[in-house]
């Protein structure tokens, strides 16, 4: 997409939040940082315009991972409210209508506005804002704040910190830049509190968590001279460890981390589950040499070139001789 269709987009959402009234704002199934960090900006942006926002997450992501528990969501509806129809849908970090599986917003009727970094977005909104070159969703409302008439105050400025920290992997990860930095230090200076934040994050971890973590790496498993390094949580470990599938979040980074490797998979057995047999498989690259979004959407998922996931019914044997053919098919 060119600078001059980008710059169009913007127009399109900076009128389109100009001129409405009435808006809900969501995201993706099984929030991450930047998902919950844009929406809880999105909807403080909204609340700064005058609007009337509402901000809508079902009960079947909840629990939150431990990390995002002390993010201020207590206005957050679990149900489609009654005048959903009248309000402009905003979605956000979403890069595919069907990571919100509600039947409501796939009705045709439905007006959304489409804000998201993921380079792979369907573009699914009555208008698009897509920048793949954006490090988080959050940068991109950050860089929208001017054209609304909003100025940065301590709540929405720590939104957008968690869901920039969160997404940079505390920016050290290949989609942090001088942009990335620079945003960073425009919301420190608007009442961030970086110490506070890093230790909701990053510390304070629940024992269940450890014991979680413990188990996973024993049972490490290297492929192909170690480029695919693989692990895995089975329903046993949670209650072993005293846990569940909420303090599973950012294991797989523990893996990446492993010398020589390439792509780390998680492997995750589900405790609530419709089906049998499904577990939840997550993808972290090393470097920007291989694309595991790819992987995912071969199977239905999605992501970033650097971190995706996706669902299956495939055994343990079927599923990594899969991943190790898609890793060969983009490096070899």
């Amino acid at each position: 997409m060119t600078g001059a269709d980008t710059a169009t987009e913007r127009g399109e959402i900076i009128a389109e939040l100009k001129i409405g009234d009435k808006f809900l704002v969501t995201t993706h199934e099984n929030p991450d940082g930047d998902a919950l960090g844009s929406l809880l900006a999105m909807h403080e942006i909204l609340n700064l315009m005058g609007k009337d926002s509402l901000m809508f997450m079902s009960r079947e992501n909840f629990p939150l991972p431990y990390e995002y528990r002390h993010l201020p969501i207590e206005e957050l509806v679990h149900e489609i409210p009654a005048d959903a129809g009248d309000r402009t849908i905003v979605f956000l970090d979403c890069g595919n209508i069907d990571r919100m599986p509600v039947d409501f917003f796939q009705r045709d009727d439905v007006h959304i506005l489409n804000i998201d970094h993921h380079h792979d977005n369907t573009r699914f909104g009555t208008a698009n804002l897509v920048v793949g070159t954006a490090s988080c969703t959050a940068e991109i409302l950050y860089t929208l704040l001017d054209e609304l008439d909003v100025e940065l105050n301590p709540k929405l400025a720590s939104a957008l910190y968690v869901a920039l920290v969160t997404d940079t992997g505390r920016f050290q990860y290949e989609n942090t830049t001088a942009v990335s930095h620079r945003m960073a230090a425009d919301l420190i200076e608007a009442g961030v509190d970086v110490h506070g934040i890093f230790r909701q994050l990053y510390e304070n971890v629940p024992l269940g968590k450890v014991l979680l973590m413990g188990r996973v790496l024993t049972r490490v498993q290297r492929f192909d001279g170690g480029r695919l390094t693989v692990s895995y949580i089975s329903r046993e470990d949670y209650d072993i460890a005293g846990s569940d599938e909420s303090l599973s979040e950012g294991i797989v980074d523990h893996i990446r981390a492993l010398d020589g490797t390439l792509v780390a998979a998680l492997v995750r057995e589900q405790l609530k589950t419709e089906r049998e047999g499904i577990r939840k498989v997550s993808l972290r690259a090393a470097n920007d040499s291989i694309d595991v979004s790819v992987i995912a959407r071969k199977e239905n998922g999605g992501g970033h070139r650097q971190a995706a996931g996706f669902s299956t019914e495939k055994s343990t044997d079927d599923l990594i001789a899969f991943i190790r053919a898609e890793i060969a098919a983009q490096v070899d």
